[in-house]
Order: structure tokens, then sequence, then C-alpha cells
């Protein structure tokens, strides 16, 4: 009897012919989340990866498993032989582990292995007939139990008791690369967080206006994107230099307009940056109406400033779930920390919320709009996370 790891796929396995390429994905993210352990062998049976490993590593194994997108849930299992007898012994001792805790159970099995000589019901019927006759106290419920017994019948036997839900999705990498633009506040980490979660690798862009703001910002900014690494994979963070931009716009510039005008910059800086890392989109943390720059018009003044694709994967939620997400991912206690970022810099007192594209064109040609992003991108940092 050996103790194993089963890893459940959803949505890859309705994937036609090109499966294999999701799978491949699946696999290599897989061995990558679990790089860190010894001894550690990933492989694929019918329905399922398997991985072997050290016993005493199970439990941080599941926990790097649990962020690869892709993943729906994961069990630790018993692999044994496909014999009835076994399959009994297995079942019960797994009841006596927790056989304190437990007054009711219900016996589930899968025979995917048409040879093996009884067909599924026989085989639950068996198992919990052996349960009852060696237990006291104990009784099935097929309705609500206290817990579940889990045979599948393949090859080989798996034994289980327990289902660990994962994240779902696709693997990072198999839908493409876009470009995040990211900020110190709650909303753009999540945002990073969702569109991996379709399969997207990410590259991060932050916009840094030191000497307003500190460097403390822009570590706050490098521990969420790190965090985002858990489940997003590496991400290259380029820390684009935004003071001399902000400035101009903020002497130039009608007030009113001066937080669009400085959106739009990102976004013409994030497109070239995106472009020649071979990204195919732009991601933002906007959410419909959560302020000012975020109107409908609004965002279709920013989005007329690039060509690309722009995603916004939290358009429709309020500020509550996206805090929710937030917290479960771990990066809201980061994202509320109090060191400002440069959006919060320069915001006019009354913002223009109906925007009209042809005047804030004109704003804009009192910039020297090329220079300024050319020597932006020229002077941007880049670091390499993990």
């Amino acid at each position: 009897m050996e103790k194993v790891i089963l890893v459940r796929y959803g949505e890859i396995s309705l994937k036609g012919l090109n499966r294999s390429f999701f799978m491949n994905k699946l696999y290599k993210n897989m061995k990558a989340a679990l790089a860190k352990y010894s001894d550690v062998k990933i492989e694929r049976i019918q329905g399922r990866y398997l991985i072997i490993c050290n016993e005493y590593e199970i439990n941080q194994i599941i926990e790097s498993l649990s962020k690869v997108f892709g993943i729906i849930s994961i069990s630790t299992a018993y692999r044994i032989d496909n014999d009835l007898d076994v399959i009994k012994n297995t079942a019960l001792q797994l009841i006596n582990n927790n056989r304190e805790k437990i007054k009711s159970f219900k016996v589930e099995s899968k025979r995917g292995n048409k040879d093996f000589p009884i067909q599924s019901p026989e085989i639950s019927r068996e198992v919990g007939a052996y349960i009852l006759k060696n237990t006291e106290n104990l009784k099935v419920d097929v309705h609500n139990p206290d817990t579940k017994i889990y045979i599948e019948i393949r090859k080989e036997t798996y034994i289980y008791n327990e289902i660990i839900y994962g994240l779902g999705g696709l693997p990072v990498g198999s839908s493409g690369k876009v470009a995040l633009l990211i900020s110190g506040g709650i909303d753009s980490p999540v945002a990073g967080y969702m569109i991996s979660k379709r399969g997207l690798e990410l590259i991060a862009i932050h916009f840094h206006s030191f000497p307003f703001t500190s460097d403390r910002s822009k570590e706050k900014v490098i521990e969420l994107t790190r965090i985002i690494t858990q489940y997003a994979g590496p991400i290259k963070l380029f820390i684009v230099p935004f003071t001399k931009i902000q400035t101009e716009i903020g002497e130039k510039c009608n007030e009113r307009q001066t937080t669009l005008i400085m959106r739009r910059f990102m976004m013409k800086i994030a497109e070239k940056i995106a472009q020649n890392e071979k990204a195919q989109a732009l991601v933002t943390g906007e959410s419909i109406g959560q302020v000012a720059s975020q109107t409908l018009e609004g965002l279709v003044v920013t989005n007329a400033a690039v060509d690309m694709p722009v995603f916004r994967p939290l358009i429709g939620m309020d500020k509550q779930e996206i805090m929710n997400i937030a917290q479960d991912i771990k990066t809201y206690e980061t994202s509320i920390l109090p060191y400002e970022d440069c959006c919060t810099l320069f915001v006019p007192k009354h913002p223009e919320t109906r925007p009209k594209i042809e005047k804030i064109l004109r704003s804009e040609n009192l910039l020297d709009s090329n220079s300024l992003i050319e020597d932006a991108i020229k002077s941007t940092e880049i670091i390499s996370l993990p």
C-alpha cells in the first residue's frame, strides 16, 4: 500500500484535438510548482495525474498544487492492488483513522477498469457491509454522511476519503501572454490573478513617480507581484518612471482632464512594452463606475489611446467582491499598506466624468508625447520575479 496524490483537471478534458497541448502545459506548471521538493514524480493515468512523493512532504505539496490553475481537485489516496479483500481492509482503515469523529459514512465507487469482476454498485455494497460488520455504532447515510470513502478502480485501485478543491481554470501559458498594469492598490493584483486563471501568462508594468512616491511604494508593488507569481508563475515586472510625465501633464493640461490623460499615457507606454515582449493585450483592474476615470465614457477615451485589446476582468464586480478575492489570494494586506502610488497623485478636485475625446486630444497636443514616452521606456527598470 502506497500513499500518493491524485490530481484532477477540469475543462482541459473537454478540449478536442489540442488537448495534449493543455495537458503538457499543466504538467510543466505542476513540475515547476513542485521543483523545490525532493524525489517527486508526476505520472499520467486515465483522467488523472498522479504525484508520487515522500509521505512527509504530502501536505506541503498539496498546498503548492492548490495554486496551480487547471487543477480542479486533489486527494491523498492509497494505491493498492485490484483485490476486493485489500480494498475492504483499506477502506476500513480509512474509517478507523477518524473513527471518533464519524457516525455515518457512504461508499462511492468508480470502475474504470472493466476487467474487474464486479460493477461499481456492488463494490460499494460489499465494502460498506464489511465496514459495518467490523465497526460499532456506525451507519450508512447516502444523503448526508460524516465521511465518504471513494474507490477508483483503474489499472490499480485508489482509495481516499477527502477531496481538496483547486482553482480550476486553464494552465498558465496555454492562452498566450498579456501585460498587466499593476498599481499598489487592491484591484490590479486581483485582475492579474483572474486573467491568469484563463491560461494567460503575465508581464507586469508599474508606473513609479519618485520622489512623489517612495521606494516603499515600489517595494509594495514588487511584493504584490511576487504573491501573484504563486498562481501565475514567473513574471517580468517593468518599473516605469512616471514623474516627468505627470509633472508635464499637471503643468500644461486642463486640471479636470489630468487623470484621464495620465491613464492614456500609461496605456501607450504599456502597449509599447507589451509589443516588445510579444504580449497581445493589456489588462487593467478597472471596474465600471468605481472611480471618476472609470465611467463608460472615461474607459472609451482610455481605450482610444491604444490599438491593442484591453481586458478588464473586474469590470462587473463591486468593491466588496474584489476585496474578497484579494483576501483569498493573500494580496489584500499588502495592498492596503499606506504607501501611495502614482495614481493617487495630482488627483483633481473635480475630475472629468463625461470626457470628449476631441478635448482630451487637444490637451495632449500641448505635450511632446513621443519624447516623454520614449524617455520613460528607456529608463524603465526590469525585475524578474521570482
